[in-house]
Parts: structure tokens; C-alpha cells; sequence
């Protein structure tokens, strides 16, 4: 038995399995501690993975090596790819997860993973020594020592759940809550603040009418989530379903707003905007009559479905009364009612932009505890606190991703640097650069950077060579292809676009909205060739090399934007500057500029209440 390691990650949700696999694959000593571990990686909300922009971290945490992406693939029943309507900046992955095939697969990956062990227990003191993390003491009163600690207790520090008037301490339904960390940390001078989630009712599918419903079927083409080159949806795919709230179901509701927690000064902390209770919509919205709700399923074989959209911490009488006045929910039996949990979260402006601690070295945060919500989010933090928390520990560089480099880097800037006043959402009008932060080749903007520091694997790597050969090689063909009217132009009629007055290069034709690679490959029997010598991934590769080609234009102009920008991001300013001596900037600024102290000039523009005349005051200090 171990005591000693390099890095100790607290919390085995999805920040803390990507932490530790992360600092493990690295090469670092590390333990994983966890309350049960038969929960490692509970998806505690709906059961699915990715969706607008998180399916683009997703994606992301894969090209770096990460596992939330294998996991869903393996573990899939159903998959969507979001805004196919728009522009292939916003095709978002989304898929439906066996809840209890999720947990096992990702057990299974922990287990199997050299250099990583893992401890059931509770953390409820850390071992700091002049400002400097040494290890951890648990409930059983084991010490286990390390050098990085990464903390991902999710919602479970001073949890306390709401059902109606009835309070319950604990971080997850029958699950205990996490005590004293929280309450050390405000000693060692972290901000600390509550923020509140919610989840809706658990239903038994026998009990559903699913003729009242409309059916939502899956795709089943070749898209994904991980880059690796292996078949997904192994499982038997299954069908969500859409129904509506009604006036009789908002009545009920309304006449049991006393008893909300939420509207009767029980709960006094910060929920999330963008995923509402449906208490908080009939109010928010009083003039609607309907609201949409998706009823998903749990797994391949349950009978247990979650239905997205109800989140409620309203009393169960109150909860069942209104989904029994939806026709299809009129004999409804569940296995647990909704539920609100408060939970203690750290300011995220008290971390560096490696998610360490400024306050306490080789401490880092990921996850909820960031003020963060969804597994996404938390999993791409948690990514990225294991690596750091690995070179920590053994004297290597930081590794930081900028915002034109991925969603990623989007998240942690915006949470170093603007702090969080309601649990943060990723979404793709967060990032400046999203045709640059597309889903389709976070491999090409990532694996090579993930390699280099031994993070992604020699095969990986291998398969983004390969696919950026095979790419060039059919952009580069059909730019230096030749196509003469003649021979084409009644096949083009029939395609529905206009033919030929003239002989043109190929990818004059493949730039045309009506047509596409495949559909050019299959007049031109040279296109065809070289498609088919592409020998694995034929149809993503085709793909990404046709998004190049047709959006060329766009790509170079923001890359262009994104260079210009990326200049002030090289003016480091950490620690050069007395802020509140510098009496020519308001005294706002010079407050959150001596909080925060920011890394670049660019990080600096992007705080909240830093004006560009202030901006430009740094700049002249800095003889620039």
C-alpha cells in the first residue's frame, strides 16, 4: 500500500477521471480518491454527453488524449450531430449515454490506467505547509502525501439538497455530502460562494403512453466523438421523445410556488440561467402556454427515463399533480421526484490560467467547485489541472491553450479572468473564433501540441498524420484538376446547378452551395480515385477537406483577426505593475487589474470594467 504520490486528485466525477488519467498517462504517481466507486463518473443530470459547443469540447478532450469521447462512442445510444442547418462552425455533437454502461466504462479505463490507483474514501482536511499543498488527511484518518493536488468534489462540499420544504445534506440523492475543505480554504484566504443545480424527476417508461408522444430518432452515419479509428453505437440505438407542458400543468405549478424553495427565501444561492427549473419558466415566462419538454432515456435495457426541461425542486405532490395533466404522463409512476442542491463553490478568478491556486501552490481546482456546470466543462478542466498538476511536480512547462485555439481555452480565460456571477454554460457565441474552433478538426489545432508533451498517444498522432495527408492530397488535387465543360455539363444540369461555359479547375465546381465532394466524385471518375485511396476514415477525412475548401475565405480571415489579436497575448505584464499606485486608471479597474493580476495585456482587455483608455495607459507604462 501506496501513501506517497506525485498527484492526489479529490472526486472521481468527470473533472476527476480526466484528471487523473491525464497526470497518470503522463507519468506521474497518482491516486484517485472517492467517496463510491461504483459512481466513478455519475452523470448526475440527463445522461448525454456534448451538444452546442459541448460537443466541441468533447471532441477537444479527445484530441488531447482525453477519454470522455471513448467512452460516449462505446457507450452511445443515441447520437445527433446539432445545426446541421448551419454553417459547419456550429455542427455540435450530441449522444445519449447507458447511464450504468458510462460509469462501468470508465471504471474500467481508471483500473486498467499505469500509474494510477484508486482509494474509496472522503477528503475532509488538506496538508498545506507555508502556503504549499503536501497532501490530503481522509474521513478514516489515512494522511496520503503528494506534491499536486487537484480537487473535483463536484456538488458535493456543503451540499444540501431541496425537495419542497424538506432539506437533505448530501451531494447527490442518497449520497453524503463532503465537509471541512471548504471552511479550511476560507482560512487560507480563498473566496468561497454557494451556487445551486437542479435536476428533474426520474420516470418509469411502463408507465408512459408513448402513442401521445413524438418520436426523435438518432443518426447513424459516420460521426463521432473520438478521432480514433474504431466503430461506435455498439449498443442498441433508442429513441428520445417530445411533449409539451400545458395551462392546466402551469396552474398546478403556480399555486405550489409557495412551497418552492426557490421563490420562499429557502434557497438564497445563484442557479443556472440558461437550464432553468420549470418553476423558474412559468414565472420567467407567465405568458406562455406551453413549454417543451424531452423525455430521454437512461440506458440500453432501464425502463428509467429523465425528462430534460422539468428541473423542479417543487414538493413531490405538487411535481406528480402537474405531469399527470400531460395526456401522456395521466398514469405516471417515477422513481424519485426533482430536486435542487446548494454547494459551495471557489471563485475561479483565484486560479491561474493552470487552474492552480495563486493563493496555494500545487493546489488545483476543476470542475463545479470552478463555478462551473456540465460534464463537459468539467471534464475539459479537468484535462487540463491533471497535466498541469503532472508537469507541476516534476519542473516542466505550463500547458495553456489560448482562445483561438480551443473551446477549451475559451472556458478557463473566461473563468480566470472574468470570474462567474451564475454557474457557467459554454456556448459558441462565447468564443471569437469559432469558424477557426470547429468539431470537425480539433485534432488538427491540438493532438500534435498533446503529443509533444507525451499526453497523446504515437498512434493517435499517426491517424492525424495520416488524415492530413489524405486531406492535402484531395484539396491539392482538386485545385490543379482540370474539368472541361463538355464532358460534364449535363450531369451538372441534373444536379441542379448551371453548367459550363468554360473549362474551370475542380474546386470551382466543389465550391458550388449545390454540390458536394461526393456528388462531384461521382461525374468525375479521377475524383473517385483519389477518394478511394483513402484507407481508413474515408468519409471524415472527405469531409474535413471539403469544409476547408468551401469555407477558405472565412477560415483565413479570422486566422487573420485571430493573429493580430494573438500580439497582446505576447505582452506579459504578470507582476510588473503596482496597480493601485497607477492613478491615471479608474479606481475599478485598478482594483480587479490588483485582484486578478493578469498574465498578458490581452488578458487585461478582457476583464470586466477594464476600459481600452486603460488598456492603452498599461501600454504606454510599458513604453509600448
Amino acid at each position: 500500500m501506496k501513501f506517497n504520490y506525485d498527484v492526489i486528485v479529490v472526486g472521481a466525477g468527470h473533472a476527476g477521471c480526466e484528471a487523473a488519467c491525464s497526470a497518470a498517462n503522463l507519468g506521474s504517481e497518482t491516486l484517485l480518491i472517492t467517496m463510491d466507486m461504483n459512481k466513478i463518473a455519475q452523470m448526475s443530470c440527463n445522461p448525454a454527453i456534448g451538444g452546442i459547443a459541448k460537443g466541441q469540447i468533447v471532441r477537444e478532450i479527445d484530441a488531447l488524449g482525453g477519454f470522455t469521447g471513448i467512452v460516449t462512442d462505446q457507450t452511445a445510444i443515441q447520437f445527433r450531430m446539432l445545426n446541421r442547418s448551419k454553417g459547419p462552425a456550429m455542427w455540435s455533437p450530441r449522444a445519449q449515454s447507458d447511464r450504468a454502461k458510462f460509469i462501468e466504462t470508465w471504471r474500467r479505463i481508471i483500473e486498467n490506467t499505469e500509474h494510477l490507483s484508486i482509494w474509496q474514501d472522503t477528503v475532509n482536511k488538506l496538508i498545506i505547509k507555508e502556503h504549499t499543498i503536501t497532501g490530503v488527511i481522509t474521513g478514516m484518518g489515512v494522511t496520503f502525501t503528494a506534491r499536486s493536488v487537484v480537487i473535483t468534489s463536484g456538488t458535493f462540499m456543503n451540499g444540501l439538497m431541496h425537495i419542497g420544504k424538506t432539506q437533505l445534506p448530501g451531494g447527490r440523492i442518497s449520497e453524503p455530502a463532503s465537509y471541512g475543505i471548504s471552511e479550511q480554504l476560507k482560512e487560507e484566504g480563498i473566496i468561497v460562494g454557494r451556487m445551486k443545480t437542479g435536476t428533474p424527476v426520474r420516470i418509469d417508461g411502463r408507465s408512459i403512453d408513448f402513442n401521445l408522444l413524438t418520436e426523435q430518432t438518432g443518426e447513424n452515419d459516420f460521426h463521432k466523438f473520438s478521432y480514433l479509428n474504431f466503430e461506435p453505437r455498439k449498443l442498441k440505438q433508442q429513441s428520445c421523445w417530445i411533449t409539451y407542458t400545458n395551462e392546466e400543468v402551469h396552474k398546478i405549478l403556480k399555486e405550489g410556488l409557495p412551497d418552492s424553495p426557490l421563490f420562499n427565501g429557502q434557497i438564497k444561492s445563484i442557479g443556472p440561467r440558461y437550464c432553468p427549473s420549470i418553476e423558474t419558466k412559468i414565472v420567467t415566462f407567465p405568458d406562455k402556454t406551453e413549454h417543451q419538454l424531452f423525455l430521454e432515456p437512461e440506458g440500453e435495457t432501464t425502463h428509467e427515463f429523465y425528462l430534460n426541461g422539468f428541473s423542479s425542486s417543487l414538493p413531490l405532490n405538487v411535481q406528480l399533480n402537474a405531469l399527470q395533466k400531460i395526456p401522456a404522463f395521466r398514469n405516471i409512476q417515477i422513481y424519485r421526484p426533482g430536486y435542487a442542491i446548494e454547494y459551495d463553490y471557489f471563485d475561479p478568478t483565484q486560479l491561474k490560467h493552470t487552474l492552480e491556486t495563486k493563493a496555494i501552490n500545487g493546489l488545483f481546482f476543476a470542475g463545479q467547485v470552478n463555478g462551473t456546470t456540465g460534464y463537459e466543462e468539467a471534464a475539459g478542466q479537468g484535462l487540463i489541472a491533471g497535466i498541469n498538476a503532472h508537469l507541476k511536480c516534476h519542473g516542466n512547462n505550463e500547458f495553456i491553450l489560448g482562445r483561438n485555439e480551443a473551446y477549451i481555452g475559451v472556458l478557463i480565460d473566461d473563468l480566470v479572468t472574468k470570474g462567474v456571477d451564475e454557474p457557467y454554460r459554454m456556448f459558441t457565441s462565447r468564443a471569437e473564433y469559432r469558424i477557426l474552433l470547429r468539431q470537425d478538426d480539433a485534432d488538427m489545432r491540438l493532438t500534435e501540441k498533446s503529443f509533444k508533451i507525451g499526453l497523446a498517444s504515437k498512434e493517435r498522432y499517426r491517424q492525424l498524420i495520416e488524415k492530413k495527408e489524405h486531406r492535402d492530397r484531395i484539396i491539392n488535387f482538386s485545385r490543379n484538376y482540370s474539368v472541361k465543360a463538355q464532358y460534364i455539363n449535363s450531369q451538372l444540369e441534373q444536379m441542379g446547378t448551371s453548367p459550363l461555359k468554360q473549362g474551370v479547375k475542380l474546386i470551382d465546381l466543389i465550391l458550388r452551395p449545390q454540390l458536394t465532394v461526393k456528388s462531384v466524385a461521382s461525374i468525375i471518375p479521377a475524383l473517385q480515385d483519389q477518394l478511394d485511396k483513402i484507407p481508413n476514415r474515408q468519409e471524415e477525412i472527405i469531409e474535413a477537406a471539403e469544409i476547408l475548401m468551401k469555407y477558405e475565405g472565412y477560415i483565413e480571415r479570422e486566422q487573420m483577426i485571430a493573429d493580430k489579436i494573438s500580439r497582446l497575448e505576447n505582452i506579459r505584464i504578470k507582476d510588473k505593475f503596482d496597480y493601485n499606485s497607477i492613478k491615471q486608471i479608474s479606481i475599478e479597474a485598478r482594483q480587479k487589474l490588483a485582484r486578478i493580476n493578469p498574465d498578458t495585456i490581452a488578458q487585461a482587455s478582457r476583464i470586466p470594467g477594464i476600459s481600452p483608455s486603460d488598456i492603452n495607459i498599461l501600454l504606454i507604462l510599458l513604453g509600448r
